[in-house]
């Protein structure tokens, strides 16, 4: 496994091994759900690359982007044992050097949901997957469900922008009582890692009486909102029942739903959905 710091030693890779590539855009602080990517990666692809990068541009001012965790030699450990051939973990001047000036911006499906909760985020999130798709030239990449709107808008992306990489999303990773993996999990007390498995419980609740041929948006909305106020830790910052590839509300459902949340706890926020 090679460990690449500047985007210079990654082409310089590239060019010398040939095949299918994989590629694993990562934020370190690996946990199963990533690790979950790269072995779908490495069954599918010749090659497998991982990129670590704490991408300053989405996160909010006074957000967590200082404390955010970056356990570097614990995740390479983990990507050698599961036979990574590349990981990018550069400095941030090395993505955005002195005078940078240009971003990407997706619009309408950037607006809604975790759009106008983190004005910005989703800004920085297109930049700088755009840079890594230049600078790896993959034929795969690999997100995961659990960041829902991600993927929309990194599908809407390679559309618009006619960028040659197929996106490959993956299930979301969960724990015992159902909560999504998350390197934010990490910041939870022990009394909001036990609350936090409400949004779990939430979504299921809206799931079931989706099965049970619940269509109407409002009532599946309403739904998870009781779930979430019989625990007291949780502060609600949205729930929707939206189109899953619009994001807008939906108000009688005719197709697919995604069911999606926002809660703090503390002072940690955490996101989940269902895709129906």
């Amino acid at each position: 496994m090679f460990l690449a710091k500047t985007i210079s030693e990654v082409r310089a890779f590239h060019q010398q091994h040939g095949g299918t590539w994989g590629l694993v855009p990562t934020m370190g602080a690996l946990h199963e759900g990533h690790l979950s990517l790269v072995r779908r990666a490495r069954a599918e692809n010749e090659q497998v690359a991982v990129s670590i990068f704490v991408n300053p541009t989405q996160f909010a001012a006074g957000g967590d982007f200082d404390k955010y965790p970056r356990p570097l030699e614990r995740d390479l450990e983990l990507l050698k044992l599961l036979g990574v051939n590349l990981v990018f973990a550069p400095a941030n001047a090395e993505i955005y050097p002195p005078n940078f000036q240009t971003y990407v911006t997706v619009e309408g499906i950037t607006l809604p949901l975790e759009g106008a909760m983190r004005p910005g985020h989703f800004r920085g999130v297109a930049t700088v997957v755009t840079k890594l798709f230049n600078i790896f030239q993959s034929d795969r990449a690999y997100f995961g469900q659990k960041d829902a709107q991600q993927v929309a808008v990194i599908k809407q992306l390679v559309q618009d922008l006619n960028i040659p990489v197929e996106i490959v999303v993956g299930e979301t990773v969960r724990e015992a009582d159902g909560l999504a993996m998350s390197s934010r999990n990490a910041y939870l007390s022990v009394e909001e890692r036990n609350a936090a498995s409400v949004l779990y419980r939430a979504l299921c609740a809206a799931r079931d009486a989706f099965l049970r041929g619940e269509r109407d948006g409002d009532r599946l909305r309403a739904v998870m909102r009781e779930t979430l106020q019989q625990e007291p830790r949780a502060n609600v910052e949205y729930v929707s029942a939206a189109d899953p590839i619009t994001l807008q509300e939906l108000e009688e459902i005719q197709d697919g739903v995604l069911l999606s949340l926002a809660v703090r706890f503390g002072t940690t926020r955490l996101i989940d959905n269902f895709l129906l």
